[in-house]
């Protein structure tokens, strides 16, 4: 078994304590916050796409199976509103499969430029199809080609297999509208906590987290 302790030779030490970053943009205050946190999200989110971040609607998806192992991996948001967050997958997928079985999720979304990340926690459910049609019809044709050739999360022989599907599949819808699989659409995470975490020197950071509480929203300064 590897000693992690040990350094590769061949890559040379590398002293993972010394990397730091300090964080001094900005304070997040109370007051700054909307009282909707779906308008203060949209708010960032927009600062992260005006500051040019690349793929500012990337976020981290944590699942966890019924025995309770968690699995993460990055996925595109693709909607939000009063309901929630959307995006899309495969629904034979290892993220699907979890979502089914245990449909409580977690969303991170990382702006290093902004010192900024926000931190939601919900429970998913499924997009309707039209939702999924509307969307699908929207992505390029090499996309929608993608969904059909992929049978996400399973094992297949090679590179060379995938290409050749994907040939085919081109070959096959030529001139014709490419339909959405049955097997590909849409979740939505209904968020029941939001928090907005902004970078702070010496490692003092602002965290304000919003609970769902009834009707509305409650709003608490969590120690970073």
């Amino acid at each position: 078994m590897p000693n992690p302790s040990k350094s590769d030779e061949r890559s040379g030490p590398l002293n993972l304590q010394a990397l730091r970053e300090e964080y001094s943009q900005r304070h997040l205050r109370r007051r700054d916050l909307d009282p909707d946190p779906i308008v203060q999200f949209n708010r960032w989110l927009a600062e992260a796409v005006e500051a040019r971040i690349k793929e500012p609607n990337a976020m981290s998806l944590a699942t966890a199976d019924s025995a309770g192992q968690p699995s993460a991996r990055i996925v595109l948001l693709k909607g939000v509103n009063a309901g929630g967050f959307l995006f899309f997958t495969n629904y034979g997928s290892r993220k699907a499969a979890e979502l089914e079985v245990n449909p409580r999720a977690g969303l991170n979304f990382f702006w290093p430029e902004l010192e900024r990340q926000v931190v939601i926690e919900g429970v998913v459910h499924r997009a309707s199809r039209e939702e999924a049609g509307d969307y699908f019809r929207s992505r390029p044709i090499a996309s929608q080609l993608g969904a059909w050739a992929s049978r996400q999360s399973q094992i297949v022989p090679s590179r060379e297999w995938l290409e050749e599907k994907m040939e085919s599949l081109a070959s096959e819808y030529a001139g014709r509208e490419v339909p959405l699989p049955s097997f590909w659409g849409g979740y939505w995470l209904v968020p029941a906590a939001i928090e907005f975490w902004q970078g702070g020197a010496s490692r003092i950071h602002d965290r304000l987290r919003y609970l769902r509480a009834g009707a509305g929203w409650q709003i608490d300064r969590l120690s970073p």
